[in-house]
């Protein structure tokens, strides 16, 4: 799987070059201005929300008051730390639901950037069919509801997992790695759909090489430690990335 990792983590740097060498750069800024707009809006909301019902939840059960009585330094530290982490996976919750957004809104502008990709690949024309674009967004929206209930199951027993002490230190980190395979997933699927692999067949597809799908994942969500520009590039980033490493993979 490390080497999966790898490949896909240096299909970004391919599809740099890829972007700059055919001009695509109409189907990256567009979408990827709306994407940046609709993330800090969301981002905004979201943030003061959480505090404020996180705030409130604590003021309900108590823990303030009765960690005073308790003086303890130690205690308090731990439950310092415990807002901490559930606050974060707070965060990778809400960043799950935005993407699933995204990914439904943008999905006819995905599956053609994939296909666009590969046919420039093998050297082929691009036929718009609006009929192909009515399927797109028909399974695009299936599968990310799909991927969106299980994502939210596996993301509910890890809020609840960050509330014991200590151990829920790490729960930030698995959200993280749950939140790269499944956008990573759904990058990948656009070559799978392509390539007439049905739903299930793409699960089981991508899920033997998951490697890829975390490599995909991963990379999107660094960039957007790069503030703006991390922010408009990474989605369609993303597409053609994963449509470059998994180019030479058997999908027939």
């Amino acid at each position: 799987m490390l080497k999966e990792i790898v490949i896909a983590i240096q299909s970004y740097y391919k599809a740099h070059l890829f972007i700059r060498k055919h001009f695509l750069w109409k189907w990256i800024i567009i979408p990827g201005i709306l994407y940046m707009i609709l993330f800090c809006i969301g981002m905004y909301f979201f943030w003061n929300s959480a505090d404020g019902a996180i705030t409130y939840l604590s003021q309900v059960i108590g823990i303030e008051k009765w960690l005073h009585r308790q003086q303890s330094a130690a205690l308090s530290f731990l439950f310092v730390m415990g807002g901490i982490m559930v606050r974060l996976v707070l965060v990778f919750f809400y960043f799950s639901l935005f993407k699933y957004l995204i990914l439904v809104i943008g999905s006819p502008v995905f599956a053609y950037l994939s296909e666009k990709t590969e046919a420039i690949i093998e050297g082929k024309e691009v036929p718009f069919s609006y009929e192909q674009l009515i399927r797109d967004m028909n399974r695009g929206i299936r599968l990310a509801l799909r991927n969106c209930l299980w994502q939210t199951v596996y993301l509910v027993s890890i809020l609840i997992l960050s509330i014991i002490p200590i151990v829920g230190w790490i729960t930030p980190m698995i959200s993280a790695l749950v939140e790269c395979y499944y956008y990573g997933f759904s990058m990948l699927d656009y070559s799978c759909q392509r390539h007439k692999l049905s739903p299930a067949e793409s699960i089981a597809f991508i899920g033997q090489r998951r490697g890829y799908a975390l490599g995909n994942g991963l990379v999107f969500y660094l960039m957007h430690f790069i503030p703006f520009i991390g922010w408009v590039l990474a989605p369609s980033y993303a597409v053609v990335a994963a449509t470059i490493s998994l180019y030479h993979q058997n999908l027939e």
